[in-house]
């Protein structure tokens, strides 16, 4: 079993999402350190990048925070090579194709590994060019996860038999960000995926109250949740931790009733 399916073991998987170096770095290892302790079964670390092109204002204003205190992928590496002290949970990368490709895909790929990175994910990496980093992630051992759109339609099959990790299911077009409805027929779309992997699915973009974590994680193998959590870090700073904490306890109460 992969680190990532232990995640899925246990019943429904609970995902938070965190900018390394938001406000600074040692907050977010007390953060994901107060995420855990609370209920995260994997926890996706995004590495600062000047044009995030998926995420909207919320996450990409905390890129520029990170970004403004100098946060370099060295400096995450390092972080989550101190992370890996006493932090158990499966962990992915989600970051964007110019952050590996100016590092070296094969000494990106190589480091995430040495330091106990599970998977990455690259928004904006198209499925049809997944070969430019799939290969190298699989001779390291790290998942390279994939995204399924409410447009994906006709692509659905093909990339749900080549899934690896988890399925990382959009709940709405457009970018991240809160959203106060989810309108879009995710039921369909996991039934569909079902039919041709059997890759957990984890539905993202725009969830951020127990009801909607409830109803999603109904039809869905587990919940991700970014816009929400980085908007009360931008709201508490550098006292988030216990904030978050209480946040995700109250997220993954609510998937397990």
């Amino acid at each position: 079993m992969s680190n990532i399916a232990k995640a899925f073991a246990n019943g429904k998987a609970f995902i938070p999402f965190v900018t390394c170096g938001d406000p600074d770095l040692e907050t977010t290892g007390k953060i994901v350190r107060e995420m855990v302790k609370n209920g995260a079964d994997l926890v996706e670390l995004g590495i600062p990048f000047s044009d995030p092109t998926a995420e909207g204002v919320v996450i990409q204003d905390a890129n520029i925070r990170a970004l403004k205190n100098k946060i370099t992928t060295d400096d995450v590496f390092n972080f989550v090579k101190e992370l890996r002290k006493d932090v158990t949970v499966p962990m992915v990368f989600m970051t964007y194709a110019n952050v590996v490709y100016s590092y070296g895909i094969e000494k990106f790929v190589k480091t995430c590994s040495e330091i106990g990175i599970d998977g990455m994910i690259l928004p904006d990496v198209p499925f049809e060019e997944k070969d430019e980093f799939a290969p190298t992630c699989r001779k390291y051992g790290l998942d390279f996860i994939s995204m399924i759109a409410p447009t994906s339609e006709q692509r659905t099959e093909m990339i749900a038999k080549e899934a690896e990790g988890f399925l990382y299911i959009v709940s709405s077009l457009g970018v991240t960000g809160v959203r106060s409805e989810i309108k879009t027929d995710i039921a369909s779309i996991t039934e569909t995926v079902r039919k041709y992997t059997k890759v957990p699915c984890a539905i993202g973009f725009g969830i951020s109250t127990p009801e909607q974590a409830k109803k999603m994680s109904a039809v869905a193998d587990g919940v991700i949740v970014g816009s929400a959590i980085v908007k009360q870090i931008a709201e508490h700073g550098r006292d988030s931790a216990q904030v978050i904490g209480g946040y995700v306890k109250s997220m993954k109460a609510a998937e397990v009733q």
